[in-house]
C-alpha cells in the first residue's frame, strides 16, 4: 500500500514537473459564454455566461479589404446584390464555439464565406467558400467536429469539418435555406428554408420550396420533409421529438407543429403594437414579423420583432405570461437561453443591446451593450488561456 501511495506521490510530482494540467482541471478552467455576432460591425462579443457581462471582443472580418479585393466580378456582383436584397452588410450570420473552448467557427454571411479563429491569438486557422453568395445560420455537433451552414442561394446546406475546414458533405434543402437546428437527442438535423425574400407578399406562390428537411447527420441523407405555405423563421424542437413551435413569414405569432402528423396544430395569433399594425407586409424585415424563439422548460421566450416586445409564453397552454416592451424599432431579432435556464437573451438589433429577461416573472433585470447590430447568440464555453488574451 506504502509503495502505491509512493507511486501516485511520484506521478503527481512529475505532471507538476512537466507543467501537464489534467483534463478534469481543464474541464473546470472552461468558462461558460454567450457569444454575440455583430452583424453589421463584424465582430463577436463574449458574455460571461451567468453575469452576462463583456468579457472581450473579437474581430470577425481582419481579411476583409483583402476577401473584396480578391473577388472576381461574378462575386462582388453577387456580395453587392446580397447587400443590396438585406439592406445591410452581415459580415457574421452565425458562429460557435467548440467544445474545449478554444476555436471560434463563423458563418460570413455577404462574404460567403466560413472561418475559424484560435480566440487566443485572434490567428486565423481556415477559410472555406460556401457555394453561391451568402453562408447562412449554422449549427455546431455536439462533439464539435461538424460545422453545418446553409448555402442560401443554392439550395443546399454544407457540413465543414471543423480540424480542417474542408466541406466534407452537402445535402439538398428548401429555397433560401436558413437556420440549422439539431434535435435534443442529437439524431436528426433540421434545416428550415424561408423561401425567396426579395418577392413581395403578392407573390409568395413563387417564393420556391418553404420546407423543413430532415436530415440524419450519421450520413447526411434526408430522412423526410415537410412543406409549408410560408417560410420557416426561429424554430425550437421539444424534448419529445414530436413537437416543434415556429415563426412563420408575415405571422404575428407562432405555430405549434405536429412533427408525426407532419401539419399545424395551433396558431397563436399575439397582439400587434400600434407601429406594427400600420406596417405594410412588404417592410417586415426579410418577411419576418416575428424573429426569435427560445425555451426553458414550460416557458417560450418569443421576439416580436415588428412590435418591440419581448413575451413569455406558458406551454402547453401558450398563454402570454408577460411581455417586455421596448422603444420603438429596438428590433428584437433573436433569443437564446442562458446556461442555466433562468433567463432568457434577446438581441435588440438596432440597440446594440442584449436583453435579459428572467423566466420566472417575465421581468427584464438587464440590458448589455454590445456591437453594432447584434443578432445571432450561442452558448459555448471559452479556455482559460483565451479569456486571458481578452486582457
Amino acid at each position: 500500500m506504502r509503495s502505491k501511495r509512493l507511486a501516485a506521490a511520484a506521478v503527481g510530482v512529475l505532471v507538476a514537473l512537466a507543467g501537464v494540467v489534467p483534463a478534469t482541471a481543464q474541464a473546470q478552467q472552461l468558462r461558460d459564454v454567450v457569444l454575440v455576432g455583430n452583424a453589421q460591425a463584424g465582430t463577436v462579443s463574449f458574455l460571461d455566461g451567468h453575469t452576462f457581462q463583456v468579457i472581450g471582443t473579437l474581430n470577425a472580418i481582419p481579411d476583409l479589404e483583402q476577401r473584396l479585393a480578391t473577388m472576381n466580378p461574378i462575386e462582388r456582383i453577387g456580395y453587392e446584390t446580397v447587400n443590396a436584397i438585406q439592406g445591410y452588410k452581415k459580415f457574421v450570420d452565425d458562429l460557435a464555439l467548440s467544445p474545449d473552448g478554444t476555436t471560434l467557427y463563423v458563418s460570413r454571411g455577404n462574404l460567403a464565406d466560413v472561418v475559424a479563429y484560435d480566440v487566443a491569438s485572434k490567428r486565423q486557422l481556415w477559410r472555406t467558400k460556401v457555394e453561391g453568395f451568402k453562408a447562412d445560420h449554422a449549427a455546431i455537433s455536439a462533439d464539435g467536429s461538424k460545422f453545418i451552414v446553409s448555402a442560401l442561394s443554392v439550395e443546399k446546406a454544407h457540413v465543414f469539418d471543423t480540424r480542417t475546414g474542408a466541406i466534407t458533405a452537402t445535402f439538398p434543402t428548401g429555397t433560401y435555406p436558413h437556420a440549422n437546428d439539431y434535435s435534443p437527442d442529437g439524431k436528426t438535423l433540421y434545416n428550415s428554408s424561408i423561401g425567396t425574400t426579395s418577392l413581395i407578399k403578392a407573390f409568395n406562390w413563387a417564393k420556391g420550396k418553404r420546407q423543413l428537411t430532415a436530415v440524419d447527420p450519421s450520413n447526411w441523407t434526408v430522412k423526410r420533409t415537410y412543406q409549408f405555405d410560408y417560410g420557416i423563421r426561429p424554430a425550437i424542437f421539444m424534448p419529445d421529438n414530436k413537437t416543434m413551435y415556429a415563426q412563420l413569414s408575415y405571422l404575428n405569432g407562432l405555430v405549434e407543429y405536429d412533427l408525426q402528423a407532419g401539419r399545424i396544430v395551433r396558431t397563436v395569433q399575439l397582439p400587434y403594437s400600434q407601429k406594427a399594425a400600420a406596417m405594410d407586409p412588404n417592410d417586415y424585415p426579410q418577411n419576418s414579423a416575428h424573429h426569435g424563439m427560445a425555451y426553458s422548460g414550460d416557458r417560450i421566450c418569443a421576439a416580436g420583432t415588428i412590435d418591440d416586445y419581448t413575451v413569455i409564453l406558458d406551454r402547453p397552454g401558450l398563454a402570454a405570461k408577460g411581455y417586455v416592451h421596448y422603444p420603438t424599432d429596438s428590433l428584437p431579432y433573436w433569443t437564446t437561453t442562458s446556461v442555466d435556464g433562468k433567463h432568457c437573451l434577446v438581441s435588440l438589433s438596432n440597440r446594440n443591446a442584449i436583453s435579459v429577461i428572467d423566466y420566472a416573472t417575465a421581468k427584464e433585470v438587464a440590458s448589455i451593450p454590445v456591437g453594432h447590430f447584434p443578432q445571432r447568440e450561442r452558448l459555448g464555453v471559452l479556455s482559460a488561456a483565451a479569456i486571458a488574451s481578452f486582457g
